[in-house]
C-alpha cells in the first residue's frame, strides 16, 4: 500500500455513453467484478483492448460475481475485445460454475458462490457512440434475479461463527504477527460478515490467552478490520493448547454472542508446531461442539519435533480430516510477502513512470513518496530531491513494508506531515493513493479532509481493493479520479492516463 502525493497532477476519463432513452452507462475498467457493481441491474461501457488472458472468469452464461464482467461479455459473445455497451443482471449464486472456452478466454470452475450475474445487450443504448455494433446476447436463464448482498445483513449463506485464534507469541514476532492479521482481515471481508451472516471474533495465544474481542461487538466488517488493525502483540510461548481450551470453553456462550443452531468454528494459527498439547485442546472443542480448523505455517524445527508427543497431533486436533479441516503454508514469506515484494517492483515503476512525465525542480514539480501498513513511513518529502534523476534515484531505492491496510490513517498522516509544511506553496496540490486490499479503517473523513485542505485525490486500486472505498476517498467528479486494475501488472497501461489527468486538472485550475 502505497502514498504518491504530487504537488502537480489529476486525471481524464470520458463521460458516460447515454442511451436513446436518456439512460447512462457507467465506464468501468477491464477488470470491474461483478460483485463490485451496486445495482441489481446497470448498463455499463467496457474499453476496449482488455488483455484477454489476465481476465479472471468462473462459469458459462451465468458466472459468479467474482469474475470481470468485461471478460465474462466476451466469453459469452455479447460485445467482442472492441468493447461496448452491457447491461448486467443481478442472479443468485448457484452450485458448478462449468469452465468453458470461448472467444479466446478460458473459465474456471467454481464449485460454489453466493451470488452470480448475467450479462447482456443493453438496449436502446446509442450504438454510434460506441462505435461499434453489439452481438445478440444469449437466452436468459430464466432465474428469478436476486437482491445484491446487503452489506449490513452480511453473507447469510455462509453463516457461522467463527473465533480467530491467532499466535502473538515471541515465536512468530512481530512481523509475522502484523502478516498473520493482515491474512485475518483478508479472510473476514471474503466472508460476508453481517447482522444475518458470519460473526467473528479474535483470540490472541502467547503465555495465557486473551480474549481480544467476542462475536457480539462487531457486525460489520469495518468494525472488525478496525478491531483487527488495534491488536497489539504480546509475546511470551506459544500455548496455542492452552488457548484453544479456553476459546472452546469460554468463547461461544450466548451472552458473548454465540448463536443458537448455528455452527461453531476455531480457526487456529500454528507457526511451527505447538509447545504444549493441542491433541487435547482439540478433544475438549470436539466435547464443546466446536469444530476446529488449523492453519500451520512453516515447517517444524528439529528442537519442535522434540517437544511434541504426537506428531500425527493435527489429525486429531481437527474434527475429521477430510482435507478441508486443515491447511499447511510453507513459510510466512512464500506467500503474500514474497508476491508483495515482486508486485511492489511493479508499483514503482507506475511512480517512476508518471514521475518522468514532468519537469522536477525549485520552481516546478514537486514529488514525495509515503508508504504505509498499519504505520506510515515518507520516503522522501517534497524539498529532498529538486532533479527528476535524484527523485527516480530514490523512488528505486524504495524497500517494502509487509503487513496490513491502515489507508485512512495513511491519509491524514500524509496530509498533515507531508503537505501541511507546503500548503502556502503556490502548486496544485494532489495526493495519488495505490492500494491493493480492504482498508482497516475509515477512507471516507480522512480524504474529505484533505480535499478541504485544497488536495485534490486520486485512488488507484489493485486486485482486493474494494470499489467503494476508492470511490470514496476520489476527488469529484469520483468517475474519473477512480482507476483499478485487477493485476498489478495493468498499472503499467494506467500510466498515460494518469499523466494526462494531472495534466488536465492542472489546467483547468488555471482557468
Amino acid at each position: 500500500m502505497w502514498l504518491v502525493p504530487l504537488l502537480l497532477g489529476a486525471f481524464l476519463l470520458s463521460s458516460p455513453v447515454r442511451g436513446s432513452d436518456g439512460s447512462a452507462s457507467t465506464a468501468i475498467t477491464c477488470f470491474t467484478r461483478g460483485l463490485d457493481l451496486r445495482k441489481e441491474t446497470e448498463d455499463v461501457l467496457c474499453p476496449a483492448n482488455c488483455p484477454l488472458w489476465q481476465f479472471y472468469v468462473f462459469g458459462d452464461g451465468v458466472y459468479a460475481s467474482l469474475s470481470s464482467v468485461c471478460g465474462a461479455a466476451i466469453h459469452s459473445g455479447v460485445i467482442t475485445n472492441a468493447g461496448g455497451a452491457v447491461r448486467v443482471q443481478t442472479l443468485p449464486g448457484q452450485e458448478n460454475y462449468p469452465a468453458v472456452n470461448a472467444n479466446g478466454i478460458q473459465s474456471q470452475v467454481l464449485a460454489r458462490w453466493a451470488s452470480s450475474f448475467s450479462v447482456t445487450r443493453t438496449k436502446n443504448i446509442a450504438l454510434e457512440a460506441v462505435g461499434r455494433s453489439v452481438s445478440t446476447a444469449r437466452p436468459s436463464t430464466g432465474k428469478r434475479p436476486k437482491k445484491p448482498l446487503d452489506k449490513k445483513a452480511g453473507n447469510k449463506d455462509c453463516k457461522a461463527d467463527i473465533a480467530f485464534l491467532i499466535d502473538g507469541s515471541y515465536n512468530i514476532g512481530q512481523r509475522r504477527f502484523n502478516l498473520q492479521k493482515n491474512f485475518v482481515g483478508k479472510v473476514a471481508v471474503m466472508l460476508g460478515i453481517g447482522t444475518e451472516g458470519p460473526h467473528v471474533g479474535v483470540v490472541q495465544a502467547s503465555e495465557h490467552p486473551k480474549i481480544e474481542f467476542y462475536l457480539k461487538n462487531f457486525t460489520a466488517t469495518k468494525e472488525v478490520l478496525f478491531a483487527i488493525k488495534e491488536l497489539g502483540f504480546r509475546g511470551g510461548n506459544s500455548n496455542t493448547g492452552k488457548a484453544l481450551k479456553h476459546t472452546a470453553q469460554k468463547f461461544f456462550s450466548l451472552e458473548n454472542g454465540a448463536r443458537k443452531g448455528i455452527p461453531k468454528i476455531i480457526v487456529v494459527f500454528l507457526d511451527g508446531w505447538p509447545s504444549d498439547d493441542i491433541e487435547e485442546a482439540g478433544i475438549v472443542a470436539r466435547e464443546f461442539g466446536v469444530n476446529v480448523f488449523i492453519v500451520s505455517v512453516a515447517k517444524p524445527t528439529t528442537e519442535e519435533l522434540g517437544m511434541v508427543q504426537d506428531i500425527g497431533f493435527v489429525d486429531k486436533a481437527v474434527c475429521r480430516n477430510n482435507g478441508f479441516f486443515s491447511y499447511q503454508m510453507p513459510t510466512w514469506f512464500d506467500g503474500s510477502s514474497s508476491v508483495g515484494d515482486s508486485n511492489f517492483r511493479l508499483v514503482l515503476e507506475f511512480i517512476s513512470n508518471v514521475a518522468k512525465a514532468f519537469e522536477i525542480s525549485d520552481i516546478g514539480s514537486k514529488i514525495a513518496a509515503v508508504q504505509f501498513t498499519y504505520d506510515q513511513r515518507t520516503e522522501f518529502s517534497f524539498t529532498d530531491y529538486t532533479t527528476k534523476e535524484k527523485v527516480l534515484s530514490a523512488i528505486r531505492n524504495i524497500r517494502y513494508m509487509s503487513g496490513g491496510t491502515a489507508t485512512g490513517d495513511a491519509i491524514s498522516f500524509t496530509t498533515r506531515n507531508v503537505f501541511g509544511p507546503m500548503k502556502d506553496g503556490p502548486n496544485k496540490n494532489f495526493l495519488v493513493v495505490l492500494t491493493d486490499g480492504q482498508s482497516y479503517d475509515d477512507v471516507r473523513g480522512p480524504a474529505a479532509a484533505a480535499q478541504k485542505a485544497g488536495i485534490t485525490v486520486f485512488s488507484v486500486g489493485v486486485a482486493w481493493a474494494p470499489l467503494d472505498d476508492l470511490k470514496d476517498m476520489a476527488s469529484e467528479p469520483r468517475e474519473s479520479h477512480t482507476f483499478f486494475t485487477r493485476e498489478f501488472t495493468g498499472l503499467e497501461q494506467m500510466v498515460p492516463d494518469v499523466i494526462r489527468g494531472i495534466c488536465k486538472d492542472f489546467l483547468d485550475s488555471k482557468q
